[in-house]
């Protein structure tokens, strides 16, 4: 009997291992570098609100932006759209580090820095995670997917400290040197690194038609749909550990840059502990169970905190919510990874970075205000109140197991033969698929071509209907349309293993001899071979019609 993969299995493949590594340094220069940013806006004599901002300034662009990286990411090469936002960071990191050693430091003006900083992550988001289901097999996806929120809590863990340490020593200037060094390491690794890309049988989408092809297929897929509003509910509430950490070592704890080091330290190996015992809870429980798990955790973390006035007691707290930040998060991750194929995947992971950093964001601004107000310890408590309201989500909105579809292309399409000379935008095309029904069978075949139209209206049809012949009630009529032919061969190409089975199981129903009829139509007005007396017509009326339909059922 085959071993399920441990937790370090993805370290076996070696871009994996060099990219993990490299990554790792450069997550410990940029939580370097976010405590230097968040300690030198105290220190510019801010209120909470605008120390809060920091946090808000970073996880803002992923909201704005993370859908148009997802779209670049899935229709050019991702190893050069991550190289590009590795260099873009390293420019601004300099630019950060020179502006406050000149002591032209403003408080706006660092939270322009950290916001081009955020564009960075934005667009490295996507473009990694979906990286590692090419560098490593789907079997090691869920262990991959942990190890990456284990480096970076592993920076996490020791990264803050040593940030306080220079923040201390230093000054912000020395943490922002140090975070611009870091970026080099990844660089040099990608710019090495020369994966075989598979060859494009079509020209890349537009960036707007991919983004709205992106929203449209996580629209119509109900798994990640609540992995979306889970996301988003645990960003709000969780994000305020981190947007207040320093007002909490400042204000609730006494301390000063070391102790909020400390306390980030501690929130980092409690993550790591979560990582590392994230495999064997997936043997044992369901990965809702885990994610409740995770919600309630940090809902115990954010109200010890709230509560403590001590440095060890907080720490304790902080570590579990570590683990819990951990858990939830990578959870959610490879839930999307696994319920989308790899056409789609780099959108639906920007959507569920939206949807989370967009909550974060709002979050942080919440509780920054709310802590103004009311005080940190009021504002942490209320937030703890939310974490458990958000646990309860999952009454409405449950997860699914990791037991994944097949979403492998099926690569059975093959282009019909058409009469007509068409050209890559001709348009629309119609199909029509025509099957014989018993009456016993239609029921089921109802509840079948349910799913079938989520499927197809996913996968970019238009005006999908059911037809019933009048005359001869056995015969029912799927049809539905493309706007061009060069839609109509992408959709039949973005068919996958598990989308087959609905076909399995509708020609299994057909009454008819072979395989169901297909028709493949164009869509012309009656006017369009009338010479507009403003142009001319061409004398071949196949080099005006542009595109007949093509695919198979």
């Amino acid at each position: 009997m085959e071993r399920p993969p441990s937790a370090l299995s993805p370290f076996r493949h070696r871009i994996f291992r060099d990219v993990w590594f490299a990554s790792l340094a450069s997550n410990f220069g940029g939580l370097i570098e976010s405590v230097g940013a968040a300690w030198l806006m105290t220190s510019l004599g801010t209120s909470a609100g605008m120390v809060a901002l920091v946090q808000a300034s970073t996880t803002l662009p992923i909201m704005l932006f993370s859908l148009a990286a997802g779209a670049i990411a899935d229709n050019f090469d991702r190893r050069k759209l991550m190289l590009t936002a590795q260099i873009f960071m390293l420019v601004v990191s300099v630019g950060l580090t020179a502006f406050t050693y000149f002591g032209l430091m403003t408080p706006w003006l660092l939270l322009t820095f950290t916001f081009l900083v955020g564009c960075g992550i934005a667009f490295n988001g996507p473009a990694w995670q979906s990286l590692v289901g090419e560098m490593v097999p789907r079997s090691d996806l869920p262990g991959a997917v942990a190890l990456n929120s284990m480096g970076f809590n592993i920076a996490r863990s020791v990264g803050p400290a040593i940030g306080g340490a220079i923040v201390a020593a230093a000054g912000a200037f020395g943490a922002f040197a140090v975070n611009a060094v870091s970026y080099v390491g990844l660089i040099v690794v990608l710019a090495r690194w020369r994966p075989e890309a598979p060859p494009r049988l079509l020209p890349p989408e537009s960036l707007t038609t991919a983004m709205s092809a992106g929203v449209r297929y996580v629209a119509m897929s109900p798994n990640i749909g609540a992995v979306l509003i889970r996301g988003a509910a645990f960003g709000l509430a969780a994000i305020a550990i981190q947007a207040l950490m320093p007002l909490i070592a400042r204000d609730l704890v006494g301390g000063g840059p070391l102790t909020f080091g400390l306390l980030l330290g501690a929130f980092g190996v409690g993550a790591v502990c979560g990582a590392l015992g994230s495999a064997r809870l997936r043997q044992s429980m369901s990965i809702e169970a885990i994610v409740r798990l995770g919600f309630a955790g940090f809902a115990a973390c954010v109200i010890a905190a709230g509560l403590s006035r001590s440095t060890p007691l907080t720490m304790g707290a902080l570590v579990i919510g570590g683990a819990s930040w951990v858990l939830t998060l990578s959870s959610f991750n490879v839930t999307v990874q696994l319920s989308a194929p790899r056409w789609v995947v780099g959108r639906a992971l920007a959507l569920y970075q939206m949807a989370t950093f967009g909550g974060m964001a709002c979050g942080s601004w919440i509780w920054g205000s709310l802590a103004e107000r009311y005080g940190v310890g009021s504002a942490l408590l209320i937030a703890g109140a939310v974490l458990l309201a958000g646990g309860a989500l999952g009454l409405l909105y449950r997860l699914p197991e990791l037991q994944s579809l097949n979403l492998d292309p099926l690569r059975r399409w093959t282009q019909p033969n058409i009469a007509l000379d068409i050209r890559p935008r001709s348009g629309p095309v119609v199909v029509t698929i025509e099957f014989l029904i018993r009456e016993q069978d239609v029921v089921t075949f109802l509840s079948v071509m349910a799913e079938r139209r989520r499927v197809r209206r996913r996968d970019g049809a238009r005006h999908w209907t059911l037809l019933r012949d009048l005359e001869n009630p056995e015969l029912w009529i799927e049809r539905y349309h493309l706007p061009t032919w060069v839609e109509y061969v992408r959709h039949n190409q973005r068919i996958t293993q598990a989308d087959a089975a609905i076909g399995e199981k509708l020609w299994a129903m057909h009454q008819g001899s072979g395989r169901p009829r297909v028709h493949r139509m164009i869509e012309r007005q009656p006017s369009w071979l009338i010479p507009d007396p403003l142009s001319s017509v061409p004398d071949n009326p196949r080099s005006v019609t542009d595109t007949t339909g093509l695919s198979g059922p």
